[in-house]
């Protein structure tokens, strides 16, 4: 029987969520020459996958957060993640921009973010699509905390794995939960024979150094 993991990654391989092109890279907006490319939205458009992925992220509040009292998505990707999930588990929901807005009321944090019912801050889970070096879904857990949240974890759809994420996530103290990664989707893709055997050390090298990978 598959494991979770291995049924998200063959998901976004099913529905082009994330594609492989080792031999013709994409070009992040960092600069990166990338093999990969990873956009989870494409997800909602397909009810299954949509679903499955919905509870299992639900599941992982339930056994590794089941403190949680608020679903918070990161905009953008993560506020329809975060919404789905906040209805499964009937919690309270809000969404968190990068910055707070220019115009109107100037709120970063849309939705209630309130003490429970003992006056203590609520205990809130971060919801994201995708881990990269995770430093922007880190700038919510700073905004979270600052508006008096206590953020007692981060859960995604995908992780690349980097170390520098790794090591930015346990600076900040944030436990971090993904329910698939980018070792297991390689390993899936070429069992299911989208990507040659020969473009794995390719594809290994640049989850060592995607910084200076094909430069």
């Amino acid at each position: 029987m598959s494991t979770v993991a291995q049924t998200v990654a063959r998901h976004l391989l099913a529905v082009q969520a994330v594609r492989l092109r080792p031999a013709d890279p994409f070009t992040w907006s960092s600069g990166w020459k990338s093999p990969i490319y990873c956009d989870n939205r494409v997800t909602l458009a397909f009810p299954e996958v949509r679903t499955y992925i919905k509870h299992a992220l639900a599941d992982v509040v339930r056994t590794q957060f089941p403190e949680a009292q608020v679903i918070a998505g990161v905009a953008t990707a993560g506020i329809p993640q975060g919404a789905l999930i906040a209805d499964e588990l009937n919690l309270p929901y809000c969404y968190v921009r990068p910055e707070p807005k220019k115009h109107g009321m100037g709120n970063q944090i849309e939705g209630r973010l309130e003490a429970d019912a003992s006056g203590l801050p609520p205990k809130v889970v971060v919801v994201e699509d995708l881990i990269s070096t995770g430093g922007s879904s880190l700038k919510v857990v700073e905004a979270l905390r600052q508006a008096g949240a206590d953020v007692v974890g981060m859960i995604a759809i995908f992780t690349y794995g980097f170390a520098l994420a790794d090591e930015n996530f346990a600076n900040a103290d944030v436990k971090l939960a993904c329910l698939s990664n980018y070792d297991i989707l390689v390993q899936e893709a070429q069992t299911l024979n989208y990507i040659p055997a020969d473009a794995l050390a390719s594809l290994s090298a640049w989850r060592q150094n995607p910084g200076e990978w094909r430069r």
